[in-house]
């Protein structure tokens, strides 16, 4: 009997990694899950002419937390776009450095993006949003939170590429 899970596999880490993933997982789930809730309803309420500011709000920092969290778990999945042409055709040892160069670049963008993002969750504590009137930086917040994730989890992968673990290993194709 095969088992049945509403999560796409991740590769194998070490448990922390995991828990962290998997919490990551649901939360964009119950984030996604919110977001179809509250623009149904904000629907609903225009057939009857009427219109929710606090909705429409609330649904774009939904949006930009379920994005940058979204970021996280392709990351921890290897799932983000890349063109691999030019990759796939070098031997096992230069594939194995240009991966982990790639990785290193990313963890490079990822670093910028952590510091300011953190940085302007810092700096708009004070600044509110119009019709919440909550600090704007628990919508910056999505961005930092996500980018961080992120780092961990391309860190990771390039922890494994250090090791020597191909790619098809780490990131096991599941049909």
């Amino acid at each position: 009997m095969s088992e049945v899970s509403l999560l796409s596999p991740v590769p194998n880490a070490p448990l922390p990694i995991r828990l962290l993933g998997r919490v990551v997982d649901w939360t964009v789930i119950a984030i996604g899950g919110t977001m179809a809730v509250l623009v149904f309803f904000n629907v609903s309420m225009h057939l009857v002419s009427k219109d929710l500011a606090w909705v429409t709000e609330l649904g774009e920092l939904l949006m930009v937390w379920v994005t940058f969290l979204g970021g996280a778990c392709a990351s921890q999945r290897g799932a983000h776009m890349s063109i691999t042409e030019f990759i796939d055709k070098l031997a096992p040892v230069q594939r194995r450095w240009a991966d982990a160069l790639v990785q290193v670049l990313c963890l490079g963008m990822l670093a910028v993006l952590v510091r300011y993002g953190w940085s302007l969750v810092a700096g708009n504590w004070g600044n509110l949003l119009t019709v919440l009137e909550w600090p704007m930086a628990i919508q910056y917040m999505g961005m930092a939170v996500g980018c961080t994730l992120m780092a961990v989890f391309v860190a990771w992968d390039l922890t494994q590429i250090l090791r020597g673990v191909p790619r098809d290993v780490r990131y096991p194709v599941v049909e």
